[in-house]
């Protein structure tokens, strides 16, 4: 496994946009000074243009509760099937805004508020990455598969998984 960091803002913007929508859902965890972390799955609404992951909730979770304590949060994202992992250790605001809410809005969302969209108990958590850490393949992963095979065999080809730090 090679070591990449990456240390240019864009490119660092533009690699958790990639991971975290591509994703879409991770482990996301509050209440971080209290082993265990209260932990729930959660599907990514939007990356932003700065990197800020976008989620919906409700007032009445615990995840809500313990960010109005404590804003520092944990998220863990993770695609065996293609072998792509992100962790993210970051900062939540709670945001109210209307007009977002309805920009994110889709049936899967609807399921979880039985008022609808004007529930005013929606609210909106913006994640803003303070330190990441990836994991992934150059290539898809049956190349990756291939060259593991081929390097038991007694071949010296290059590893093709990469981790590294996100400087944001």
């Amino acid at each position: 496994m090679s070591l990449e960091n990456i240390n240019n803002r864009s490119e660092a913007i533009k690699k958790i946009k990639e991971l975290a929508e591509g994703i879409n859902f991770c482990f996301f965890c509050t209440d971080l000074a209290q082993p265990p972390f209260e932990s729930t799955p959660m599907s990514v609404q939007e990356v932003d243009d700065n990197a800020s992951i976008w989620f919906l909730a409700s007032k009445e979770s615990e995840k809500y509760k313990n960010i109005k304590i404590n804003e520092q949060v944990q998220l863990y994202f993770s695609d065996p099937s293609s072998m792509k992992y992100l962790s993210l250790f970051a900062k939540a605001e709670l945001v109210d805004d209307q007009k977002r809410i309805d920009k994110y809005w889709n049936n899967f969302v609807a399921g979880w508020f039985e008022k609808g969209r004007a529930d005013p108990n929606i609210v909106l958590f913006k994640i803003i990455p303070q330190q990441a850490h990836y994991w992934d393949t150059k290539h898809h992963k049956l190349v990756s598969y291939a060259v593991t095979l081929l390097n038991a065999m007694g071949n010296n080809l290059t590893n093709q998984e990469r981790e590294g730090n996100i400087r944001i």
